[in-house]
């Protein structure tokens, strides 16, 4: 186990300009690059919220099953509301750059085999600012409230609030740190189809070391940003490299993780962060310890994870200057709605995405 780099934003919340606010963006770029993740402290981040937060998305996913399958759109990619166990795919059980990654890996490194969809359970909750017009409908869909859940609205957007401002936060400091305008990245972001996305994992089935709750795989958005969940098990590989970190996020903190959205943007200077959800020794541990401490609760693993998107409208290009040749050629430009489609079918969500060319 290795310690990620902690960020601090009160010291650019204080003074953008400072030269403690100025070496801030640069250590926060740097993490990225090595990376491809790093954990912040928001002091206006509380606690309190992730735990009403986890609360309340427990006793969701603790309804009968039949009560959740309300909630689900296939007919919108599953971009909003519900999507139900075992039917996200990992995309490195097939692809063959995952595959190439793995196998080059030492082999105490490597991640656990996929062996077929993923178990776990999501729920999708649109935050922030929808575009006033969009060409890409599906991926601005309006929320999905379920019932029987009086405060859900207030609770998600309360807690999705503190996600979206903290991640915005971070991609500005990111923005200085590579020397590009604060506002590179955020700009970009406004009006994006950015989700709190929850994921929940039946701990009371899903319980023997080594079971995969979510397989190996990149996040395809911006930067994924999560509280700290109650039940560890997530493993990631810095730079897709041959070093296996199981991750820990000090109390009071955030985790962020860099997406493809990012790598695009960055012209590959940052690299979409490989990681893997599954049932370790230390899940097992805090699994005994909630029977014994919480027996009255639901036994299900919440991630309260956002993902922070570019807009749907927004073309997806290299920032960076770059004089290679492969950079133009590995992220061209395109809307950055077509490459979400495209990413979208690529894990089984959706089934009509326009092919890679």
């Amino acid at each position: 186990m290795e310690d990620l780099p902690v960020i601090d934003l009160s010291v650019y919340f204080q003074d953008p300009t400072s030269d403690a606010a100025v070496a801030e963006c640069r250590k926060a770029a740097e993490a990225l690059r090595e990376y491809g993740a790093l954990v912040v402290r928001d002091p206006r981040v509380t606690e309190q919220d992730n735990q009403c937060f986890l609360d309340m998305v427990e006793d969701y996913f603790g309804q009968p099953e039949e009560q959740k399958l309300k909630d689900v759109r296939p007919e919108l990619g599953y971009q909003v509301g519900a999507t139900p166990g075992l039917k996200e795919a990992p995309k490195c059980g097939t692809d063959a750059h995952c595959q190439k990654i793995i196998a080059r890996m030492p082999e105490e490194c490597r991640p656990q085999p996929i062996n077929g969809p993923d178990p776990k359970w999501r729920f999708f909750w649109r935050i922030g600012e929808q575009p006033e017009s969009s060409q890409f409908p599906q991926l601005n869909a309006d929320p999905v409230v379920p019932e029987g859940f009086p405060t859900w609205e207030t609770t998600m957007n309360n807690w999705g609030g503190h996600m979206h401002r903290a991640v915005l936060a971070v991609a500005e400091l990111a923005a200085v740190g590579f020397g590009l305008p604060a506002d590179a990245f955020t700009s970009l972001a406004k009006g994006g189809a950015h989700l709190l996305a929850p994921t929940a994992t039946d701990l009371s089935v899903h319980n023997k070391a080594g079971t995969v709750l979510a397989g190996f795989h990149y996040d395809f958005n911006l930067l994924t940003i999560h509280g700290k969940s109650r039940f560890p098990g997530l493993f990631i590989w810095p730079r897709n490299g041959s070093k296996k970190m199981a991750v820990r996020v000090p109390d009071g903190c955030l985790l962020v993780q860099a997406g493809r959205e990012m790598e695009w943007l960055t012209g590959g200077v940052v690299e979409a962060g490989y990681h893997e959800v599954i049932v370790s020794e230390a899940t097992v541990k805090a699994i005994e310890h909630a029977k014994e401490t919480r027996p009255d609760r639901p036994l299900w693993r919440i991630s309260s994870t956002f993902f922070l998107h570019i807009a749907s409208d927004s073309l997806l290009r290299p920032l960076l200057a770059s004089n290679d040749p492969q950079v133009a050629s590995q992220y061209p430009e395109m809307l950055t709605g077509h490459y979400v489609q495209r990413e979208l079918a690529g894990i089984s969500l959706l089934a009509d995405a326009p092919a890679f060319d």
